[in-house]
């Protein structure tokens, strides 16, 4: 099982979705910023760390808003959102094809990872 960890980050009544890179699995999918804890990292690490890479922020992280165990064709990942506030710096699109804010009720106009079901089932509930 894969450890990744993601960002929910809240300007207003709006969060940030990222939309995967063309060339990737899940390819063009909306998803949380975030990525694979490595070796030696704490989950609050690895989330600070990608999202420098990629999308040049600086990231405070909060609690745990939840987490999921998934299991896609090629890989069963147990994904933690933090909820998260930007401390520096504008996101930038290093990796991700597009960038959005949203709000909740915006979130059946996108087709996200399935991986973020329960997610977004709660942040339209919250």
């Amino acid at each position: 099982m894969v450890e990744v960890v993601a960002a929910l980050i809240w300007d207003k009544e709006k969060f940030m979705i990222c939309q995967r890179p063309a060339n990737k699995a899940r390819a063009l999918l909306w998803e949380f910023v975030g990525g694979k804890v490595e070796p030696g990292e704490t989950k609050e690490q690895a989330l600070i760390r990608e999202c420098q890479e990629e999308l040049n922020i600086l990231l405070s992280v909060g609690d745990v808003f939840m987490d999921v165990v998934h299991e896609y064709p090629d890989l069963t990942v147990h994904l933690t959102l933090f909820n998260a506030t930007i401390l520096k710096g504008i996101p930038q699109k290093l990796e991700h094809n597009d960038i959005r804010w949203i709000t909740p009720s915006e979130i059946p106009n996108y087709k996200f990872c399935p991986a973020d079901k329960d997610f977004l089932d709660s942040i339209i509930h919250f």
